[in-house]
């Protein structure tokens, strides 16, 4: 009788242990994912596009979801969040909450234009990204590169990728990772 005890006993105990291997390693995770980094301010790549802080950012044209054609020069003179994104991205779809929420409560006072471009050649076709935008309930303009050129031009290596570019046209921050509101408030605190 007592050795069944015992053996009970050591079984418990071990599956005791196991348990907590999991909990743990699930804690672990857990905190892994909502410490996941937001975007960062990172350096420039040399480019021959001169895409560097300070600089012109490249003017483009892109045609929007809606059909209408944009270029980056027609936000001259207002402050320009340019944000590269796809639908099967993960941190693309925490972000746009975010922007919403700031595009609805603070963009217009900010004299913030978002450009959300959405990089159609690595996305997973028109439908998808509709339903994306009206998922999120998206108000801001989503300019389509079709051919995958301006996100090349911008080195939209990873996304979500975003700058921030001055009321003067000239880029003053480039985010790679996704950004909550107060990133967004801190950087164009910084931009005149």
């Amino acid at each position: 009788m007592p050795k069944k005890i015992i053996g009970l006993l050591v079984l418990a105990v071990m599956v005791a242990i196991v348990i907590i291997g999991v909990v743990k390693s699930n804690i672990a995770e857990t905190e892994a994912i909502d410490n996941m980094a937001l975007g960062s301010d990172v350096e420039f790549l040399p480019t021959d596009e001169g895409l560097a802080k300070g600089k012109q950012a490249p003017n483009f044209q892109l045609t929007t979801l809606d059909g209408k054609k944009v270029t980056l020069a027609d936000y001259q003179g207002k402050k320009v969040i340019l944000n590269f994104w796809a639908t099967w991205c993960p941190p693309c779809r925490a972000e746009m909450p975010h922007m919403q929420t700031y595009y609805e409560e603070q963009a217009e006072q900010e004299n913030v234009v978002i450009l959300a471009v959405n990089l159609t050649t690595e996305d997973k076709g028109l439908a998808e990204i509709e339903d994306f935008v009206d998922e999120f309930g998206l108000e801001f303009a989503i300019p389509m590169d079709a051919k995958g050129d301006v996100g090349a031009t911008y080195q939209t290596i990873s996304i979500p990728t975003s700058y921030m570019i001055d009321t003067k046209g000239r880029i003053q921050h480039k985010v790679v990772g996704p950004m909550d509101i107060s990133m967004m408030e801190q950087f164009v605190k910084k931009m005149e």
